[in-house]
């Protein structure tokens, strides 16, 4: 039991890190909801994602990593690297909405994406930019009248990733090899996109990309998502970033926690949802949890209670600034339940983040 409650406590402050170290930023500026509108077109999905592009870019990312400016060369590598392979230039992007669909395979869990890029590029064109990056190697598609391209990732160029040299920072192009545990999240999650990646426009100024099964499920009014997931990435719709997904049988099967008062508390789950805003040098993370009674969501805010309660005893003594920063974290989270939701808001001060993304 101990070494479960460790082991849950540091994954919750692996999220709690990779959340504030992604977009924290200063400076509030009001969405107008474009993101909201843009979610409501993508096909039927379980979860989806919504987020500021534009801000993300140019202020998330300078403001968060100018702790690390390897790690922010690394990131800004990475947007120029999209650009030059394949023509689509990220600093274009002003709102991207992703629509998540899963499936259960034997092998286990598969989750298949789907995303909508709305920005200040004309779509025809990047995929023109698209087809001669490719080289000649896609195919195309017809969903009616309009074209999809598909692209095998595998025969696209491929190159090494090469930090970007900062200013005042000189260094050489340096191959990094080393994958956070967020980056190999995030590339289990696109695994379903490894085999074929379809692109089409949606409109003039709106990609659609995905696997082309997702992409043609874009395209039909049968299959458009769900009013429930839209309520959960609406609830803040100012936020940089909303997300929501439904749990229909609970968060434990992620998790591999057996059925003891961990694994009920958790299998008790059948929504999540969340935001990230920016203000005041701080990153404000929101996230809730609904169950199915009321009763299970008291038993849920009393766990979480008695977690934080280790956390800070587990924590509150560390010498190690990280760690600190962490029981920081946990102290200042904010547990709270209406009927059978349970919320948990939290502030992260930027000279956290700092400690947390310096280079080690």
């Amino acid at each position: 039991m101990i070494k479960k409650i460790s082991a849950l406590f540091v994954f919750c402050a692996f999220l709690l890190n990779g959340v504030g170290t992604t977009f924290a930023a200063p400076v509030i500026e009001k969405s107008n909801g474009q993101t909201a509108q843009l979610a409501a077109l993508l096909p039927a999905s379980d979860g989806a994602i919504t987020l500021n592009m534009r801000r993300l870019i140019s202020e998330g990312f300078p403001q968060a990593l100018s702790a690390n400016q390897l790690m922010l060369g690394k990131v800004l590598g990475e947007i120029d690297k999209i650009k030059n392979e394949t023509g689509l230039d990220l600093r274009q992007f002003e709102q991207i909405a992703v629509g998540v669909s899963g499936k259960q395979l034997a092998k286990g869990m598969t989750f298949e994406p789907v995303f909508l890029a709305r920005g200040t590029f004309n779509a025809g064109a990047l995929l023109a930019l698209a087809k001669v990056a490719a080289k000649g190697k896609y195919r195309e598609e017809k969903i009616g009248e309009r074209t999809v391209y598909v692209f095998t990732p595998k025969d696209m160029v491929q190159t090494q990733v090469k930090t970007a040299p900062m200013p005042n920072n000189p260094m050489p192009n340096k191959t990094v090899n080393q994958s956070s545990v967020f980056e190999k999240a995030i590339d289990k999650m696109f695994k379903s996109l490894s085999s074929e990646l379809a692109v089409t426009a949606f409109d003039s100024n709106t990609l659609a990309i995905g696997s082309p099964a997702r992409v043609r499920e874009t395209y039909s009014a049968k299959t458009r998502i769900g009013a429930d997931v839209l309520e959960l990435v609406n609830r803040k719709p100012n936020a940089i970033m909303n997300f929501g997904v439904k749990l229909p049988n609970g968060l434990s099967q992620f998790l591999n926690l057996s059925d003891d008062e961990i694994g009920k508390n958790l299998g008790a789950i059948r929504q999540i949802s969340g935001a990230v805003d920016l203000g005041g040098g701080n990153a404000t993370v929101s996230l809730a949890a609904k169950t199915l009674e009321a009763g299970q969501a008291k038993n849920l805010q009393e766990f979480l209670e008695g977690m934080q309660m280790i956390g800070k005893a587990f924590l509150g003594g560390s010498k190690n600034a990280d760690k600190k920063v962490y029981g920081r974290m946990i102290d200042n989270a904010r547990i709270s339940a209406s009927g059978n939701e349970v919320m948990l808001d939290l502030q992260v001060a930027q000279s956290d983040i700092d400690i947390l993304v310096g280079a080690k």
